[in-house]
């Protein structure tokens, strides 16, 4: 087992939740619906019907509850996820809860955008300060076959939205996918650069079948021909507090990210953990670690009692994932986790 990784240093009068490796847990990302409308093939297998039930949703209340102890405890970036989140009614009052809370230094939000043109000023309004777009090609066939919905233009409606009402900057997440859209991706770096957006590329991860089936493509060559070809430099700066490593140009135009827990996992690093829409905490995605909170909720849990599960929930989390070692150890897919 490795030597447990410094925990960064948390802002003054902020308390520290450290994991039993050192780790400072200081990000958690909070899905509000497994339910999507798209069948995106590395996230959510085709026909699927098996969505949690509304009765085991966690409500406005108990989520606001809930965050409320992770920002009492020094958790001060909340994403909010799905599923596709703008897939839960009346998410900018939920995000207006929390962005309120004491503690929380950032919302931002995760979106596939075939919604965003309906909530776009809603959401900023409400506290919601970044998001991330999920688009996989600039081809209409391909988007089609990867999301199972001829989606392109509502998605690219989204961006534009989205950029109408001031979010900045606008994270654009590519999976890459093995002779589905790899050859796409110096077409995609261009209309990101040409648009102001920073495009994210990212290794499909192997969670249930779906993933599995995904193929895999390690983002290191790619990333050279991508450096070389746009002139790009390593940046030190953190863009999110997330896992992608970034790469920029000299004049600021071209940001390009990646993020790898394939090829160069990122997990003696890792300050994240995730919250489904039943409650369930998980504290890796490629581990079965989790506390299941709702019955906690629902039983009375006062404050003191919430935080005290929240840390015991964080002596839990393992030092790595065991996605190669293990392929075939986690069954549930990412739409079930939170992505």
């Amino acid at each position: 087992m490795s030597s447990p990784v410094p925990s960064s240093v948390p802002p003054p009068g902020r308390p520290a939740l450290l994991d039993r490796f050192g780790r400072r847990i200081d990000y958690l990302r909070l899905s509000v619906t497994d339910r999507c409308d798209l069948r995106c093939s590395y996230c959510m297998p085709k026909g699927f019907s098996g969505f949690e039930e509304p009765a085991n949703w966690l409500n406005f209340d108990e989520i606001t509850r809930v965050i409320a102890a992770f920002a009492r405890l020094g958790v001060g970036r909340i994403r909010l996820t799905g599923g596709e989140p703008l897939m839960r009614r009346r998410l900018p009052t939920l995000a207006a809860q929390l962005s309120a809370l004491p503690g929380v230094e950032e919302l931002s939000l995760s979106t596939n955008a075939t919604q965003m043109h309906k909530h776009a000023r809603a959401l900023r309004a409400a506290g919601v300060q970044r998001i991330n777009v999920s688009l996989d090609s600039l081809d209409r066939a391909c988007v089609a076959q990867i999301t199972g919905r001829d989606s392109l233009q509502s998605v690219m409606a989204g961006l534009a939205a989205a950029r109408e009402a001031g979010f900045a900057p606008i994270k654009v997440n590519m999976v890459v996918l093995r002779g589905v859209n790899e050859h796409e991706v110096p077409r995609m770096a261009e209309f990101c650069f040409a648009q102001g957006f920073i495009l994210r590329l990212i290794e499909a991860m192997p969670m249930g079948e779906t993933g599995r089936n995904s193929g895999v493509v390690a983002l290191g060559p790619l990333r050279d021909a991508l450096v070389a070809r746009f002139d790009l430099q390593p940046l030190a700066t953190e863009l999110g507090g997330g896992p992608a490593r970034y790469w920029g140009s000299a004049d600021g135009r071209c940001t390009l990210g990646f993020i790898t827990p394939m090829s160069q996992h990122f997990c003696a690093t890792c300050n994240r953990v995730r919250l489904s829409v039943d409650g369930t905490l998980y504290l890796c995605l490629g581990q079965e670690a989790r506390l299941e909170l709702r019955p906690l909720l629902r039983a009375g849990i006062d404050d003191g009692g919430l935080e005290e599960a929240i840390r015991l929930a964080i002596e839990l989390k393992p030092e790595r994932h065991e996605f190669s070692q293990a392929p075939h150890k986690i069954i549930r897919f990412m739409s079930q986790t939170g992505g």
